[in-house]
């Protein structure tokens, strides 16, 4: 099966395009993103007479962790990105390092978006429903509390472009897909966004993505992770990337879990180590 078609970012028809405005551009900062949990600034960045809207996630702003102690989140996000670009899903926004205002950090493009519930009930990609079965078109993920002493089904959509993610993600070691990570762009493409805690060598998959656990994977995604599997390969250009962005082990490990997917053909189940759910979960 050939690669899948890029698609475009809204608005613009060339990545490499967006990459080098994003790396070359003059960084404003408008303003904070008060919710993030490390220093999250919205700016505009401009270059040759193009300009557009981002996100700069300054190193100096990073709170530490102690289960992530080798590198940095922006590095990471990085690294994510270009995963993503490597299976030609591009699931995840045009991202660079460079230096900025604040000092390096990573750039990522701004991906306006309805949510992740979309605008119309026929867009969402989360709900919460009473009694214990999903519903057509939907997959079951775990009870909720919604309060007084009920609970609801939490279930995401059974969409290919959620689907592709969690793929991705099983790939990266995402510890953190929440509901707010979703982006479903004005064109129809969907993104997913903050990528700071992956790529861990130990397994620490937390999603709200469960609900194909355990079922085969499509033929399009053992498609894909197996081109994936000789651009992982020692020497190649993402792996000589990479290598500069995440540690020797945890590069091994991603190439890991690409031969495991393979080899089981499955979607992962939790490992059981782990919550398996972020929280919150939005």
């Amino acid at each position: 099966m050939p690669a899948p078609e890029r698609l475009p970012a809204p608005g613009v028809t060339d990545e490499g395009e967006i990459e080098e405005l994003l790396a070359k551009g003059e960084l404003t900062v408008v303003g904070r993103i008060r919710e993030a949990s490390n220093a999250v600034l919205f700016c505009t960045v401009t270059h040759d007479g193009a300009s557009t809207e981002c996100v700069y996630k300054p190193v100096g702003g990073e709170r530490p962790l102690w289960d992530f102690p080798d590198g940095n989140l922006a590095r990471r996000e990085l690294a994510a990105y270009l995963v993503s670009r490597a299976t030609g899903w591009d699931l995840v926004p045009a991202t660079v390092l460079r230096d900025g205002p604040y000092g390096e950090g990573m750039v990522q493009r701004w991906i306006t978006s309805a949510g992740p519930e979309g605008d119309t009930e026929e867009g969402a990609l989360l709900a919460l429903v009473e009694g214990e079965e999903a519903g057509e078109g939907w997959k079951p993920v775990a009870l909720a509390e919604v309060g007084e002493g009920r609970t609801a089904l939490l279930v995401h959509a059974d969409d290919p472009r959620l689907r592709r993610l969690s793929v991705l993600d099983a790939v990266i070691n995402n510890g953190d897909r929440k509901g707010g990570h979703l982006l479903p762009a004005p064109d129809g493409r969907l993104y997913g966004i903050d990528h700071g805690v992956t790529f861990h060598s130990e397994d620490k998959l937390r999603t709200l993505l469960w609900g194909w656990a355990g079922e085969p994977l499509t033929e399009e995604a053992r498609d894909t992770l197996t081109r994936l599997a000789a651009e992982l390969a020692e020497g190649t250009p993402l792996a000589t990337r990479l290598a500069e962005l995440i540690t020797t082990a945890e590069l091994a490990a991603v190439r890991d879990r690409v031969a495991q997917l393979l080899r089981t053909g499955t979607h992962p189940h939790p490992s059981g180590q782990w919550p398996a759910i972020p929280w919150p979960p939005v």
